[in-house]
């Protein structure tokens, strides 16, 4: 395995997205997972990136839904935006996203095209949207996608069984729990499939 055959992407792990109670309660153990894969990560040479969700106020980066209420959410410089405090950034790459998909608008397919990554590792929140979104934009990019099941939460359960499976089934992603994603990692072999 070259050393960046694939990289770990680190979705929404924003303090505001915690205040949801459902994910309030899966914060203890998907910040857990997340933190073991990042150790992983980094003794595997596997670049990290965190990406987070912010916005304007002046309106210009909101969606649709946003603009139909009237209302803006995850401001820059708001509290809320923060990385999570349980969070050791070292050495990650922040991207900032305006969308539920971590490529649109951003420049994450010239960083993961520069460093030849061919296979993106996704972990975060909410797997219905930003992990399928961003998992589908990947396969888009001819990028393999493998979403880290215990290293995801979704504020809608059933919305994420539901949507793991069609992406599986679609053939757009595939899924891995962490201790396998360690031991590939490990064994130098990306999770090819």
């Amino acid at each position: 395995m070259r050393r960046h055959d694939c990289a770990l992407l680190l979705v929404d792990l924003q303090e505001a997205f915690f205040a949801n109670r459902v994910l309030a309660a899966a914060r203890p153990r998907l910040l857990a997972a997340v933190h073991r894969l990042a150790e992983g990560a980094r003794r595997a040479g596997v670049p990290i990136f965190l990406i987070s969700t912010e916005h304007s106020r002046d309106r210009s980066t909101w969606t649709l839904s946003m603009l139909d209420d009237d209302q803006g959410f995850l401001f820059h410089g708001d509290a809320g935006t923060a990385t999570v405090a349980e969070l050791d950034t070292t050495g990650m790459t922040r991207l900032e996203k305006t969308r539920d998909s971590a490529w649109l608008g951003t420049d994450l397919p010239l960083r993961l095209r520069n460093l030849g990554v061919d296979r993106v590792m996704i972990a975060g929140v909410s797997a219905h949207a930003c992990i399928a979104q961003t998992a589908r934009d990947a396969y888009a990019h001819n990028l393999r996608a493998t979403i880290v099941v215990d290293a995801v939460a979704d504020e809608r359960e059933d919305h994420m069984h539901m949507i793991l499976d069609l992406l599986v089934g679609d053939r757009q992603a595939d899924l891995a729990e962490v201790d396998e994603v360690l031991d590939r990692w490990r064994e130098g072999d990306p999770l090819r499939g």
